[in-house]
């Protein structure tokens, strides 16, 4: 018998499932993990990645301005260019405006590993070159920087050109590198070894810069550094993270850290969205850091007088996908920064940032503008998957099965580390140690 409330118990079972808002980080992956392969694995693990970019991104200098215009061509995504301009915001005799570019290219665009730059600049080098090749198959790479052109004669190893190896696995990280065409006596310039158990991270640095004891630089404790850390979470932006790290630097500094990305969500009505969208997914990044000398402070070191201990605290929020705000203090000047990011192609960031000095008690601002096609904003969609925290009801809706564009995107495929239906920009960078 046809029974007209059939009708109405379909279309309210066809109801579109209540979706949560996942908007894009500002920025990620991060600019420095695209040549972190160049670097010593000991200076890019232990959060300090993270922590520089939450130290230092959209805090521009006090009374400085700063441009950024990061672009890549659509018929060739392999290559891109950076360029930067930055100076102050009044005619200062003692200052000039800095300007740079880098090209690049690298082999895959899956694969920011193995790649090549040029780099020019109006400041030393202005011509160089840098190159990488890593095989994730076999563990092993090589990398070298070559400055091409000085302003002036080299005076330092790095000024001669570098040359390294270096072995990455998932839980193992080691090389060295040398300066072969430096008459200065450094070899290797710097060699690192670093493993991961579990959680835990474990690593040792040499790199000779202090004078030799007993007739051998590697037995002067000032060159060799060790840190120790433990982590939580995949390297997506999806997924919460913890990082806590202690670092014995030259054995005369002692650095702690602290770095937590949580992924909150919030209920939100926006007009402008449709009525099954309930929450929206809030990024919120806290950091700290402390520097202890462990000699005296008062002893000159290289020439210099020694520094105290020094801390810094950094926060930030994104509310949506154009929103951020940022804060940071310190002993001796705190710092609010405000940047609005509009995900047009390509997009545009206007960031400022004000900064109080303690010490004079005035305060000055910067500024930033930003133009950029490298990261795309391809998941900024409502997913079903990411429901609300705190369960209700409505949560219990069908339709677990409702994709992002052409990508479904589970809540448990996140928790297991499974990113293969995720958008490249949302998969952990961190693939090696």
């Amino acid at each position: 018998m046809w029974n007209p409330l059939n009708l109405f118990r379909r279309a309210k079972t066809e109801e579109p499932p209540p979706m949560v808002l996942v908007p894009p980080l500002f920025d990620f992956p991060p600019l420095p993990a695209r040549t972190r392969m160049l670097e010593s694995a000991y200076n890019t693990l232990f959060g300090k990645i993270p922590l520089k970019c939450l130290f230092e991104d959209y805090f521009e200098d006090a009374g400085h301005f700063s441009t950024r215009i990061l672009l890549k061509p659509i018929d060739d995504p392999k290559v891109d260019l950076v360029a930067t301009i930055a100076g102050p915001l009044d005619h200062k005799p003692d200052e000039r405006i800095a300007g740079n570019a880098l090209f690049r290219w690298q082999r895959d665009i899956d694969d920011p590993n193995t790649f090549v730059d040029l780099f020019v600049s109006n400041s030393d080098p202005i011509l160089r070159v840098r190159s990488c090749a890593y095989y994730p198959k076999y563990g092993f790479g090589a990398f070298g920087t070559f400055p091409l052109l000085l302003t002036k004669s080299p005076t330092f190893s790095n000024d001669f050109g570098i040359l390294g190896l270096r072995y990455g696995s998932g839980n193992l990280s080691f090389g060295a590198s040398a300066a072969p065409f430096s008459s200065i006596d450094e070899l290797p310039r710097i060699a690192w070894l670093v493993s991961r158990m579990g959680r835990v991270t474990a690593g040792v640095q040499y790199e000779p810069i202090y004078e030799n004891v007993d007739g051998a630089k590697y037995k002067n404790l000032m060159n060799w550094s060790c840190a120790i850390g433990y982590g939580v979470g995949t390297g997506s932006p999806l997924s919460p993270s913890f990082n806590f790290n202690l670092e014995f630097a030259r054995s005369s500094e002692f650095i702690a850290s602290f770095y937590q990305h949580v992924v909150v969500q919030r209920r939100v009505k926006n007009p402008r969205e449709e009525k099954d969208v309930v929450g929206i997914t809030n990024y919120i990044d806290f950091g700290f850091e402390l520097h202890t000398r462990l000699d005296d402070p008062n002893q000159p070191e290289d020439g210099k007088l020694g520094s105290e201990s020094t801390f810094q605290v950094a926060a930030s929020w994104q509310a949506n996908k154009n929103l951020l705000v940022k804060g940071k203090v310190g002993p001796l000047s705190s710092s609010v920064a405000l940047a609005f990011k509009s995900w047009w192609k390509p997009s545009f960031t206007f960031s400022i940032s004000a900064t109080r000095d303690r010490m004079t008690g005035t305060v000055a601002h910067g500024f930033g503008v930003r133009i950029e096609n490298l990261r795309e904003a391809s998941y900024q969609r409502a997913d079903p998957n990411f429901v609300m925290l705190t369960p209700t009801k409505e949560h219990q809706a069908e339709g677990m099965v409702w994709k992002m564009g052409n990508r479904p995107m589970f809540q448990s495929d996140l928790n297991s580390g499974n990113f293969e239906s995720l958008p490249r920009e949302l998969r952990p960078y961190e693939k090696i140690l």
